[in-house]
């Protein structure tokens, strides 16, 4: 701030007002959501106008441009905050499960024609909701079509406390290729394999 202070600032009020409602013309800002954006900005800049309509009496014109500078980052602050939100939305996890419902052997075999073709992100996929309906069809986990991924493995490692890592990093592989952008490989399909067979080894409880 002690930079800022000594910087020969003369803007009155009424031109910082000016720059601010400028600032907040900006089209940027009205993008995603404009009833969502142009709400929250008015909130924004009837606060920075009460910290403008209070510095003004003070009689130095300094702080009117530090109040000014102020202004434009916090705008700036919130027009990301609003144009960044719905793409974390965006990626939001999905459940495992979708489309009619398969049996284990059903989806044991979907990933073996999918490892088949090189589609690896498919194979992984096809054969963690394997895992799942194994599982199920053991009865160590009741049915649930809406679980994700990470709480399969919570939940089976709890009941499967020897294959419980195992499950943490099936669900983790998947989460990084459906969620996280990562490019499925071969070496991914093949560890997701080796975990089913685990899994399939493994009696409720017991290793």
């Amino acid at each position: 701030m002690r930079v800022f202070l000594e910087v020969p600032v003369t803007i009155s009020r009424e031109e910082a007002r000016k720059a601010a409602e400028r600032e907040l013309a900006d089209p940027v800002y009205h993008q995603d959501d404009p009833s969502l954006v142009e709400r929250a900005l008015t909130w924004v800049f009837e606060k920075i106008s009460e910290l403008l309509s209070r510095i003004g009496g003070v009689g130095d014109t300094k702080y009117l441009g530090v109040a000014a500078l102020v202004a434009v980052i916090v705008i700036t602050l919130v027009a990301l905050r609003l144009r960044l939100g719905p793409l974390r939305a965006a990626r939001r996890v999905e459940p495992l499960f979708t489309g009619a419902e398969r049996t284990a052997a059903e989806h044991r075999a979907a990933a073996e024609r999918h490892a088949a073709a090189g589609e690896w992100a498919e194979a992984i996929r096809e054969r963690l909701r394997a895992i799942v309906r194994d599982l199920e069809e053991r009865a160590l986990l009741d049915p649930r079509p809406g679980r994700t991924a990470d709480e399969v493995a919570a939940e089976a490692g709890g009941v499967l406390p020897g294959s419980a890592d195992a499950l943490r990093e099936a669900a983790r592989i998947f989460d990084d290729v459906w969620y996280g952008g990562r490019p499925a490989t071969r070496e991914m399909a093949e560890r997701l394999r080796a975990v089913d067979e685990q899994v399939r080894a493994t009696r409720g409880g017991v290793r």
